[in-house]
């Protein structure tokens, strides 16, 4: 982009945030930046602008840097859940790619300062993270980068197993099963582990602080690109562009929507969803949709029979290396998807007992609903469970053949039985 773009930008961005407030979004302070492809993708791989540094977050740079290298995929923007809200843009994007990030930015801001799910995230999250980067690099000057990358291999491992609804409802000691068990397993190990550290337990607790952060974002994907799509076709529709703007606005946004191949695409769901919605009940649902709704619940209520014909959603699986269609009902489509979303997408273990036979040793527990544990996670995040617990670990489970399964690792090898 030229000066003249950047100035053209510069008006865009006060006429499309005028249009997003008189028709009813509600977003926090938006701040953008335009910057080079070595800069977005850094952040994109990191999650964050300001955050630890660690070779997963390398690694994960390496392939989507390389992807947009070879024109295979492009991150046209990143926008954070702060206030204010932080949007990042491609400097090599068109203006009228830059239009549309604009609109599509403003109904995520809209999005995370209203949705239920949002409203315990801490909105000061970037500069927390920065204070622990730092923290992360005083550990790594005063116990050597091999031990500190060691404890974090341990504690990324189990990330996402903690308990969003601790921080949501403000509850204590973390949400307790009907067996007993606690499903923040993070705040569990660091709590009640006798081999951690001081500095080892604040980098678990650390990390347990970052991911209640994230996890709406992952039980909100599908409504969450769904009402950033809808505001951004409905925002750009009412601008006064010229006709080649209205083709590259065609292609752009129909990349965007497309249904995916082998995988359901986020956008498309949620924006169809949205799009039907509208039709039968009316902008002002779509509001309420918008403040209350994860996407187990919106998928639970909203997907019906009319809404699975028109996308032609179905159930398939691969036989002999043909691809054959098992199950069309509505009932089957939407239980898959819900499975595939419930507890944001990730295995649902609970931590059972810290002193399994009285021995210090911990119990895990996985809620068997349909989806088996996949054997080589099993075997490669077990160890790492130990290196934090210090002792032996166990995790009970079913499949579907065998049904229960125990494994444990003692320290040395995996046993399962």
């Amino acid at each position: 982009m030229n000066q003249t773009e950047y100035e053209q930008l510069e008006r865009a961005i006060g006429k499309l945030t005028e249009m997003a407030s008189g028709q009813g979004l509600d977003f926090f302070p938006m701040r953008y930046e335009v910057c080079p492809a070595e800069v977005l993708y850094s952040i994109g791989a990191y999650g964050m602008p300001t955050r630890f540094s660690h070779w997963s977050f390398g690694k994960a740079y390496q392939r989507m840097k390389a992807e947009y290298d070879f024109g295979l995929s492009r991150i046209y923007e990143l926008v954070i859940n702060s206030d204010p809200c932080f949007a990042f843009l491609l400097d090599r994007n068109t203006l009228l790619q830059n239009k549309l990030i604009v609109a599509h930015v403003l109904g995520h801001s809209d999005f995370f300062k209203n949705n239920a799910m949002f409203a315990a995230t801490d909105r000061g999250m970037v500069e927390r993270m920065a204070v622990f980067a730092g923290r992360m690099r005083e550990f790594e000057q005063e116990f050597g980068m091999d031990e500190v990358e060691r404890t974090l291999d341990a504690a990324l491992a189990i990330q996402e197993h903690i308990d969003p609804q601790q921080a949501r409802f403000r509850r204590g000691g973390g949400y307790r099963e009907s067996e007993g068990g606690d499903k923040d397993v993070m705040g569990f190990i660091a709590a009640a582990s006798r081999s951690l550290q001081d500095w080892q337990r604040e980098v678990v607790y650390s990390l347990r602080e970052e991911m209640l952060y994230f996890w709406p974002q992952m039980e909100t994907k599908i409504l969450n690109e769904g009402w950033a799509t809808y505001w951004h076709l409905r925002l750009v529709r009412q601008l006064d562009l010229d006709d080649a703007e209205i083709v590259e606005f065609a292609k752009m946004n129909a990349g965007v929507v497309q249904p995916g191949r082998g995988s359901l695409n986020p956008y498309y769901l949620g924006y169809k969803m949205l799009q039907y919605l509208e039709r039968t009940e009316g902008l002002e649902a779509l509001f309420e949709i918008r403040e209350l709704e994860s996407d187990v619940s919106f998928l639970r209520n909203y997907l019906n029979k009319d809404l699975v014909e028109e996308m032609d959603l179905f159930l398939f699986k691969r036989e002999q290396d043909v691809y054959r269609v098992t199950d069309k009902e509505v009932s089957a489509v939407r239980d898959t998807l819900i499975r595939q979303r419930a507890n944001g997408g990730f295995p649902y273990l609970t931590a059972m007992d810290g002193d399994y036979g009285g021995r210090g040793e911990l119990l895990l527990l996985h809620r068997y609903e349909g989806l088996e544990l996949d054997r080589r996670y099993v075997e490669r995040t077990l160890p790492l469970v130990h290196r934090l617990w210090g002792r032996p670990v166990h995790l009970h489970t079913r499949t579907r053949d065998e049904g229960e399964v125990k494994y444990c690792y003692d320290g040395s090898e995996l046993k399962a039985g």
